[in-house]
């Protein structure tokens, strides 16, 4: 994935904006285009059982529509563990109870978090120390302050 995104980019040198001497190499790719090409595979990855084909152990789709997987595809023996209910054999504690972000779109947002259960919203008061000051010498003094957080819930 690395090397097949990567781009050319060309710097051009000289007098005035000239480009009596051009340089140029290959760019790496984001991490976030890597990410996301890696993501693509995953959701397209195809699942393999090990056969026996005279005498040598080989990878063979196990649906029936696919003979064969390309060098490029993902392939899987297992499938993936169930993140969103417990599983004491994996370690999973699920996803209910879990804090989630509303209004987020990246790895934490209730949609994906909750896995379709949906959330639930509250609100807490948080006492904690604020407007800290500190006096000659030597201490620190501070008020109470209360805040208020409005937060989400998986179901």
């Amino acid at each position: 994935i690395v090397s097949d995104s990567m781009t050319r980019a060309c710097k051009c040198h000289g007098v005035s904006g000239s480009c009596s001497v051009k340089t140029c190499w290959r760019s790496l790719p984001t991490f976030d285009s890597i990410g996301a090409a890696l993501k693509d595979r995953y959701a397209l990855a195809v699942e393999v059982k090990r056969k026996r084909i005279k005498k040598e152990k080989v990878l063979v789709p196990i649906h029936k529509g696919k003979t064969n997987f390309r060098t490029d595809e993902l392939v899987y023996y297992e499938k993936s563990p169930d993140y969103c209910s417990p599983d004491v054999k994996t370690g999973s504690v699920g996803t209910v109870g879990r804090l989630c972000e509303a209004d987020s779109r990246g790895p934490g947002n209730c949609d994906s978090m909750c896995c379709g259960r949906g959330h639930d919203n509250f609100t807490m008061e948080v006492t904690e120390r604020c407007e800290c000051k500190y006096y000659w010498c030597c201490y620190v003094k501070c008020n109470t302050c209360v805040r208020v957080l409005h937060l989400n819930q998986c179901r």
